[in-house]
């Protein structure tokens, strides 16, 4: 756990210093700078190109990780990573076409609500594109255990000329129709830069080969490309439906909402990406016992950072929503049922990995898919009646069924199990100072009471979880700062 302790701590921090970018831009810069209605579009034109980039990456990105080790030349190498480059274009190519022939329908199906969306439909398919790519020249990196730099370019640089972009907004420099063409170029500029570090790491020598395991690789990748469909509908599907049956502004007072509760899952998004092939080699050398400490130690450790940070966000959220306008307010239950949903993703670990990597990840694949059309038929049926809390509940219940589901698929299938009594102990503290801290409102400016209550529960939440010893592994953690301290 060496090097993942190590570049999961540097990604956990980039990736914290990206979403602290980035809650400046969401609690306040995007409602006050760009207006609901432009944030909302926004919003909606990335969801879209989140959600088409599996199809666009055809599961390359992951498809990268799991294969490359087996590799043992450098010469086969090189022609695999060839192959993950070129052949998404064997279905960019038609899809793109499919688009433009069908574009008048597409056009009229997605803006019959919101008839602002017509001028920006064509950059989701370009943003996908530039998300595909990233994902690719990112899994290029990660294979090659250098993981950081592509997580900032992610989580820090995206967010930060997002940044900058809206200043020029505020000083007249920028349109806020003009955001939004910037906001793509971003996505372009980021897999750019993406790529060329990437070819520095390892020189490409491109020429389409077939690998021997094509018949392989290419069953792996359809599941994939399930997999990540399923994935990404889950995290941005709903915002598509919303655009069917909402204004657009509604959209931009769910992302605000949801925003804050994906903080939650942050730990898990850092740690995956070294995690994910560490656990690809133990399970192509079949180290089950090591597999199983590792499934171990992921979950008691996210579930501790994943915590803090949950426990944090709720007993805030009231201060925290002073400090929007008012209009966004509605979305405070939205925070509260997606943030647990995205905890109890959390503590299962290195879940997805073990999933992915394995021979039985076929059926929760599927699983996976029927779950994406239930929680498509559930915000259809309860949107028009709720609104934004009706998207929540049917996220909520979607992902949790999803992570359940996977959870007692690994447990049965593998013998591998993520939970120990540290995990109860992790929810018991976790619970009582929610409880002790959600009540106790200071009189003070929003960010003033914030700053103040956090520190409070940081201070008390480690000092418990130390004492009780709950990770076993960040109390070494601990234990080694404090030795420099008393130096």
């Amino acid at each position: 756990m060496g090097i993942v302790l190590n570049q999961s701590l540097k990604n956990t921090i980039i990736t914290y210093i990206g979403f602290g970018i980035g809650g400046i831009n969401t609690i306040y810069l995007y409602p006050v700078f760009l207006g609901a209605t432009f944030y909302g579009l926004t919003n909606y034109v990335t969801s879209c190109a989140n959600v088409i980039m599996p199809l666009f990456a055809i599961g390359m990105q992951n498809t990268l990780v799991k294969f490359y080790s087996q590799y043992k030349t450098e010469e086969e190498k090189s022609r695999f990573l060839s192959f993950t480059v070129l052949f998404p274009f064997l279905l960019i190519v038609p899809m793109l076409l499919i688009g433009l022939f069908f574009y008048d329908e597409i056009l009229f199906f997605l803006s019959k609500k919101n008839a602002i969306v017509k001028n920006y439909i064509w950059l989701i398919p370009f943003i996908g594109l530039c998300m595909a790519y990233f994902e690719i020249f990112y899994a290029w990196l990660r294979v090659h255990m250098h993981s950081v730099f592509g997580n900032f370019i992610k989580e820090v640089g995206l967010r930060l000329f997002s940044f900058f972009l809206l200043i020029g907004v505020y000083y007249n420099w920028l349109s806020v129709e003009g955001f939004v063409y910037a906001t793509a170029g971003l996505y372009f500029l980021a897999f750019l830069v993406t790529m060329f570090y990437a070819f520095s790491i390892q020189k490409p020598t491109f020429q389409f080969t077939i690998p021997e395991n094509t018949k392989e690789i290419l069953t792996y990748t359809f599941y994939i490309i399930l997999s990540g469909s399923v994935a990404n509908l889950l995290l941005d599907g709903d915002k598509m439906i919303l655009n069917q049956y909402m204004h657009i502004e509604n959209i931009a007072f769910y992302s605000v909402a949801t925003y804050i509760a994906l903080v939650i899952s942050v730990p898990s998004r850092a740690m995956h990406q070294i995690v994910y092939p560490i656990t690809a080699r133990l399970m192509h050398e079949n180290k089950h016992d090591e597999l199983n400490d590792l499934y171990k130690k992921t979950s008691i450790n996210l579930q501790v950072v994943g915590g803090l940070v949950m426990l944090g966000i709720f007993v805030n959220i009231n201060q925290l929503y002073e400090m929007v306008p008012k209009d966004y307010s509605g979305g405070i239950l939205v925070v509260f049922m997606i943030g647990i949903s995205k905890y109890f993703d959390l503590i299962l670990g290195n879940n997805n990995a073990i999933i992915f990597n394995t021979k039985y990840y076929k059926t929760v694949l599927f699983l996976g898919v029927a779950l994406v059309i239930l929680t498509i038929v559930l915000n259809m049926i309860f949107i028009p009646i709720y609104g934004i809390m009706g998207s929540a509940f049917a996220t909520l219940l979607s992902i949790t069924l999803y992570s359940l589901a996977k959870l007692i698929f690994v447990v049965k299938r593998l013998d591998l199990y993520p939970f120990t009594t540290q995990t109860l102990y992790s929810i018991a503290i976790t619970f009582v100072l929610f409880l002790l801290f959600y009540f106790w409102q200071f009189p003070f400016h929003p960010i003033i009471s914030i700053g103040l209550k956090s520190a409070l529960v940081t201070i008390l939440y480690v000092y418990i979880n130390y004492k009780f010893a709950i990770s076993t592994e960040i109390n070494q953690v601990m234990n080694n700062v404090l030795k420099k301290f008393r130096k």
